[in-house]
């Protein structure tokens, strides 16, 4: 084979759809390695942290509260549903907090997490891409890492843990008001059967899946934030793909801590 037509060869591997999604999964994880060294290794900017803790959460706030409320309810509304049919509405409180603690509050950080907090930071990062703000302070001897993405991951990670909690409570309160008020469950059976199937271990596995749902996110938002390509179109794709590959990539962690969380918790 000539030297051009290896080298046509090469290029038509490289353009391939398997190649470029591995290179991208290899970037990515060079990308998130560097970010851990340097948030352990390097000054942490505290006033940039504060600002984009702030940032994140109040695009993800009140999306978080609208979309626990009729996620925890319909849920708990569903089980309440079954344990009437047995004659059990008031191990009402039990069912509630199984599904809110253990499911409901984490996978709700996921989708505003994923869906409002990182698209924020994808946006922010990709248009001082475009606008040439990152090279500029490459040029200045200014590590972007350092200085933009260690604060926004720590920040993202620590407001999926507060929102999961928030999460939590909205929604034991939800399921309060229809198990006792529209369903006839006993109020103080309702709150004494809250701690019968869940606990401490259950509610701090909660807050792990957060906190790495949160820090998937961000490390996502920020690498294709400042990937960002092509002016504003490339910036829109982005925040486009942070949304699908947050999504992937924080239910297969979901799947993954819940597995291991019942294979290591005694009697689970």
């Amino acid at each position: 084979m000539s030297p051009e037509a290896r080298q046509l060869a090469r290029e038509a591997v490289r353009s391939s759809m398997p190649f470029r999604t591995f290179s991208t999964f290899g970037d990515f994880y060079g990308f998130a390695g560097k970010v851990f060294v340097q948030m352990l290794t390097r000054k942490f900017h505290f006033r940039e942290f504060v600002s984009q803790a702030w940032f994140i959460t109040t695009v993800s706030f009140w999306p978080a509260v609208l979309v626990a409320i009729p996620f925890c309810v319909v849920i708990i509304f569903q089980i309440n549903q079954v344990l009437i049919q047995i004659g059990a509405v008031d191990l009402a409180g039990a069912g509630a907090a199984v599904a809110v603690v253990r499911e409901i509050g984490p996978i709700v950080s996921v989708l505003v997490v994923a869906g409002a907090g990182a698209t924020a930071i994808c946006a922010d990062l990709g248009s001082r891409k475009i606008r040439e703000e990152i090279d500029a302070l490459v040029t200045l001897g200014i590590d972007p890492i350092e200085r933009l993405v260690v604060p926004r991951v720590v920040a993202s990670t620590l407001v999926g843990v507060a929102l999961n909690g928030m999460v939590t409570v909205v929604g034991l309160m939800g399921g309060y008001f229809f198990s006792v008020v529209l369903q006839g469950a006993t109020p103080g059976l309702y709150l004494s059967e809250l701690t019968l199937l869940v606990g401490l271990p259950d509610f701090l596995a909660s807050e792990l899946k957060a906190a790495v749902f949160g820090l998937l996110a961000g490390l996502t938002a920020c690498y294709l934030g400042l990937n960002a390509k092509g002016g504003p179109k490339g910036v829109g794709e982005a925040v486009n793909q942070t949304v699908v590959f947050a999504f992937m990539l924080l239910f297969a962690a979901n799947s993954v801590i819940t597995a291991l969380f019942f294979q290591l918790k005694p009697g689970a």
